[in-house]
C-alpha cells in the first residue's frame, strides 16, 4: 500500500502550522503550504528545464524549472530539494538557497497552488536522466531564449515558473 503524501502547512511567514494530504492542500482555493523550486544551470549559464509528464495531476505537458516539490513533515527543505532532484531528474548537485516567495495560482482541474516557495539554484554540466513519470522531456535554454519563449507563449510554461523566472535570473548569480 502506497503511503499518502503529506505537505507542511504554513502561515504567511513560513511558520509550520500543521500538515495535510498533498492533493487536499490543492483543492478549495488551496491551503498555504511549504514548497521548493530547483533551477540548475550549466557552465554556459543555460538553465535546465523539464516538461512535466502527461500523467502529472496538474500542469501536465508544460515546461518548467528543473524540479519542484514539497518537503515532507519533519524533512529539511534543502534535503527535500536534493531528494526530488534525484527522483525527478536522476542526478544530484550542490544546491544553494536563492530566494523565497509566496504565491497562489489556479493550475486547472479545480486545483490551486498556494505555496511559500523556496527557490534553490545549482550547477551541473551533464545530461539528466529523468523519470518518465515525472518529466517526458528536458532541455538546456539560455536566459535570453527563455525570455523570448515565455513572452511569445506563456501558456507553454507552468504558471509558477512564469511568475518567478525573472527573479531567478536576477538572483542566480548571488547563489
Amino acid at each position: 500500500m502506497q503511503k499518502v503524501e503529506q505537505v507542511i502547512l504554513v502561515d504567511p511567514d513560513d511558520r509550520e502550522i500543521g500538515a495535510a494530504e498533498k492533493l487536499a492542500a490543492h483543492v478549495d482555493g488551496g491551503s498555504l503550504h511549504r514548497a521548493f523550486s530547483v533551477m540548475v544551470f550549466d557552465a554556459e549559464g543555460r538553465m535546465l528545464l523539464q516538461r512535466r509528464a502527461p500523467g502529472k495531476y496538474h500542469s501536465p505537458g508544460l515546461w518548467t524549472n528543473t524540479c519542484c516539490g514539497h518537503p515532507r513533515p519533519g524533512e529539511a527543505i534543502d534535503r527535500a530539494a536534493r531528494r526530488r532532484l534525484m527522483e525527478e531528474m536522476g542526478f544530484t548537485c550542490e544546491l544553494e538557497p536563492a530566494f523565497a516567495f509566496l504565491y497562489r495560482t489556479d493550475v486547472g482541474g479545480g486545483l490551486t497552488e498556494h505555496e511559500y516557495d523556496h527557490v534553490f539554484v545549482g550547477h551541473y554540466d551533464c545530461d539528466p536522466h529523468p523519470d518518465p513519470q515525472e518529466a517526458d522531456a528536458w532541455r538546456w535554454v539560455s536566459p535570453a531564449d527563455l525570455r523570448r519563449e515565455i513572452a511569445a507563449d506563456p501558456h507553454a510554461f507552468t504558471t509558477w515558473f512564469a511568475m518567478f523566472y525573472e527573479d531567478l535570473l536576477a538572483n542566480a548569480g548571488s547563489a
